[in-house]
């Protein structure tokens, strides 16, 4: 009864600890709403075994759920990948937050094309066939099998200029079941008002089984573990003509696509509340549908656990580039030509914004229109989240924000040189720099004495500053605690608690502390290095060309008292003078580069190219510089960039950036939340390879 009472009338941490054991803590399960989407899985959620399940709202469909979802009516629904994908569309904006796994961790399966035993037709003769499907723009049912008719010719559709879809589909089958659709012949085969929910006794995998055995249809569009039950009656289609038994789906399948997943509203307070209930319900019959007429009620029957996904996970991110295209190109909604002339460059912080502003300035044409539009990011992984959403087109990084993008499906475009000779000639060796730790030249600090002091990074993640010198840091000590090596730091990105932002100072406003992005002083290279040179840290880890780039004169107003010969390099073997780098680093890595999608890149490669010969270093126009920082405008490249050359079409992110620091990266990650949150998004999705 005390549980009882402090779940109920006490909210934050109490809750949290109630919700360890929801099976004692009634109140915190029914502050989760699930939206039921026909009377069957009501019924389930509502039988009186179900006192720990969340509160049950019923809807009329899918979509109504959705809706109810986006309003706040309800919390979370299970959907299969193509409604993930409508979910994640405006004016929903609902995300994925738990995916189903259906054994040994598998989190994908196999959209199948299912017919009788004894027919003598191939997947090349279904025209004018009767057709079974789960339901409208439902993953194994339409999106893929439908997809791949029209991919394969078999169905012609010039896109919703031409003709609906649907009308489309109706003239390829001569009948069929489709739950939800809006043409009557597409409906035919339906026994109850072709509802999109389990109110159709043909809706769903089993009941599109159901409709193949009890009516005269053809065919039957499911998942591969749907009629594995009744190996004697059915086959399945392959898309080479010939047909295989229903358990060699490996070999005979229409594509392998994500799992279903609970969808939810962006809320990481909901999410936990959401995944801490089902993860304490899931063996209480969550996945059975055991006692009601119509299975995969609620969850799939096939579900055997669940994995929660990282907290950036959006739909896009979820069923991957090839999928969300794939529905989106059925759909043919209207967007933006992905071949469009205009770059959206995306700007970190304030100051990078002014650049591109007076960049896109420049760019004006006689009509008027620009050829560049910024949009601002509040972090590099801010911005490569907007290019994965077409929300922006290309960015400058680092290796290390390289190695997140390529694991994101980004490709390098150009790379940034930082020798003017290469740059005369296009077959020079790609650019690259040193990596180095830099000390007072008083200091008596060394490679081994490290531990205890007091560190400056460019930035979580980033090469230099981050990845390099803490990699050599763990394969040294083998100690994942990095917020413990150093007494202090300022590794911008960090949680702001943390002993790693302790020597961060933020903006001159006094804000943005530890922020990853200018507006965060001790920020990147000459942000590291000022917070060395300022008395804030003993070390700082930085490019080789940042001490020279910000003394003698040279660098903002901050650096002007600061002479060079006041520093100087240490490094695993020893010490150096500041120009020694060559001699004394901590590695030799790859230069920054420019990333964009893949099917905007030639358009980014042209533009840039373009940019260069006139605003470039010894361009045909010195009225405006793109690699120059000038007061408060911050560049978009690297300061020491001398011109931009174009990354092979070929050369994957792992060609450019090495073996061995894909090898260092990959160690790097075994320790616990090394992964940043976009990589966790990306890497976590079903069916992708590593």
């Amino acid at each position: 009864m005390k549980l009882f009472i402090i779940c109920a009338f006490l909210s934050g941490l109490a809750a949290v600890q109630c919700a360890k054991d929801c099976s004692q803590c009634v109140t915190f399960c029914k502050t989760v709403k699930w939206c039921l989407k026909s009377e069957e899985e009501y019924q389930k959620c509502t039988r009186p075994t179900n006192e720990h399940w969340p509160t049950c709202v019923k809807r009329g469909g899918t979509q109504e759920c959705i809706e109810a979802i986006a309003r706040g009516e309800a919390d979370a629904i299970t959907l299969d990948g193509g409604d993930i994908y409508t979910a994640g569309l405006a004016p929903y904006n609902l995300h994925p937050i738990i995916a189903e796994q259906y054994g040994a961790e598998e989190s994908c399966y196999y959209a199948v094309a299912v017919v009788k035993k004894g027919t003598n037709f191939g997947f090349n003769d279904l025209r004018g066939k009767k057709s079974c499907h789960t339901g409208l723009w439902k993953t194994a049912g339409w999106n893929v099998p439908i997809g791949t008719l029209i991919k394969q010719g078999q169905i012609t559709w010039g896109g919703i200029d031409d003709k609906p879809l649907e009308d489309a589909v109706a003239e390829f089958f001569s009948a069929s079941c489709v739950p939800g659709a809006k043409n009557t012949k597409l409906c035919t085969l339906c026994k109850n008002n072709c509802q999109r929910s389990h109110e159709e006794p043909y809706y769903d995998y089993d009941g599109a089984l159901r409709c193949l055995k009890e009516t005269d249809a053809d065919v039957a569009f499911v998942k591969h573990l749907t009629a594995l039950g009744e190996k004697d009656k059915f086959e399945l289609l392959c898309e080479d003509g010939s047909r295989k038994p229903v358990d060699d789906y490996l070999n005979c399948n229409l594509a392998q696509v994500p799992a279903h997943a609970v969808v939810s509203r962006v809320d990481k307070d909901l999410a936990f509340r959401v995944f801490t209930v089902v993860d304490n319900i899931k063996d209480n019959g969550l996945f059975s549908s055991e006692g009601f007429t119509a299975k995969n009620l609620i969850f799939k029957d096939s579900t055997t656990n669940l994995q929660r996904l990282p907290e950036l996970t959006s739909s896009y991110l979820y069923l991957g580039e090839k999928y969300w295209n794939a529905i989106h190109s059925l759909r043919r909604e209207k967007t933006e030509s992905a071949s469009s002339d205009k770059i959206k460059w995306c700007a970190v912080g304030h100051t990078q914004k002014n650049k591109c502003d007076a960049w896109s300035l420049n760019t004006v044409d006689d009509a008027g229109n620009s050829r560049l539009d910024c949009e601002t990011g509040s972090t590099v992984q801010d911005c490569l989240r907007k290019i994965l959403l077409n929300q922006a087109d290309a960015i400058a990084v680092d290796g290390g924000e390289v190695y997140i993008a390529g694991k994101c499906n980004l490709v390098p475009a150009l790379v940034e040189q930082y020798d003017e000779e290469k740059c005369k000639s296009a077959s020079g060796d790609a650019s690259s720099y040193y990596a180095v730790a830099v000390v007072h030249k008083n200091s008596d600090l060394t490679w081994n004495t490290l531990r205890g002091k007091k560190s400056c990074h460019t930035g979580v993640g980033r090469t230099a500053g981050w990845n390099i010198p803490i990699g050599l840091l763990h394969d040294k000590y083998n100690d994942c605690d990095f917020s413990k090596f150093f007494s202090e730091s300022c590794a911008p990105g960090s949680d702001p608690e943390s002993n790693l932002c302790k020597l961060c100072k933020g903006s001159e406003a006094g804000k943005d502390k530890c922020k990853a992005s200018n507006d965060e002083r001790y920020y990147g290279y000459s942000g590291a290095f000022r917070c060395l040179a300022e008395g804030g840290g003993d070390v700082a880890f930085v490019k080789h060309s940042t001490v020279p780039d910000n003394t003698d004169g040279k660098g903002p107003e901050w650096a002007k008292a600061f002479k060079s010969a006041d520093f100087k390099l240490i490094c695993p073997s020893g010490s150096a003078e500041i120009t020694a780098h060559e001699q004394c680093h901590l590695a030799k890595v790859p230069a920054h580069a420019v990333v964009t999608r893949p099917e905007k890149r030639d358009d980014v490669v042209s533009f840039l190219k373009e940019q260069q010969d006139k605003f470039g270093l010894s361009g045909s126009d010195d009225s405006f510089r793109i690699f120059q920082s000038d007061g408060n405008q911050k560049s978009l490249f690297k300061d020491s960039t001398k011109c931009l050359q174009e990354v092979p079409k070929s050369q994957t992110y792992q060609d450019f950036l090495g073996e061995a620091y894909i090898t260092s990266l990959n160690s790097l990650h075994k320790c616990p939340k090394t992964k940043s949150e976009l990589e966790e998004a990306c890497t976590a999705r079903p069916c992708q390879k590593p």
